[in-house]
């Protein structure tokens, strides 16, 4: 997996872990993984944009998740975090990092690749002058 990036480059999303989320081993079951990706994104692209008077990116599908669990989550009354950055930005794609963490721990490490798609044709696109621009701000520049 990657390392983290600077925080500049990082999207960070905190989130409480529900009751629900617990499984009969008493630790986070790993499908609710995916969900926290998930609200991680969506915030990414949609709601801080919206909150912060920005068009937010819309139409893309996942076409890839990889993920790798390395601490069991337990339950805890303190924030948990998704930090999210871009690691490759392409004309239609992009490929974004996870770590699901708290400030000690990384609990998992995860990728997931983005495809630009146009709703109303039902095809793949590419990214429009706006969103790459968007997109761009999580890219850590190559050393």
């Amino acid at each position: 997996m990657q390392r983290t990036p600077p925080a500049e480059y990082r999207h960070v999303y905190e989130f409480n872990i529900r009751f629900g989320d617990i499984d009969s081993q008493g630790h986070v079951n790993n499908v609710k993984f995916l969900g926290y990706l998930e609200d991680a994104r969506l915030e990414m692209f949609h709601g801080d944009p919206v909150r912060k008077g920005e068009q937010p990116v819309r139409g893309m599908v996942i076409s890839r998740h990889e993920i790798d669990y390395r601490l069991p989550l337990m339950p805890t009354v303190y924030p948990i975090r998704v930090e999210t950055w871009v690691t490759e930005a392409r004309a239609a794609s992009v490929k974004l990092a996870y770590e699901v963490r708290d400030d000690e721990n990384v609990y998992a490490e995860a990728t997931s690749t983005l495809v630009a798609f146009d709703v109303e044709s039902n095809r793949l696109r590419r990214w429009t002058p706006e969103e790459r621009e968007f997109i761009g701000r999580y890219v850590v520049p190559r050393a």
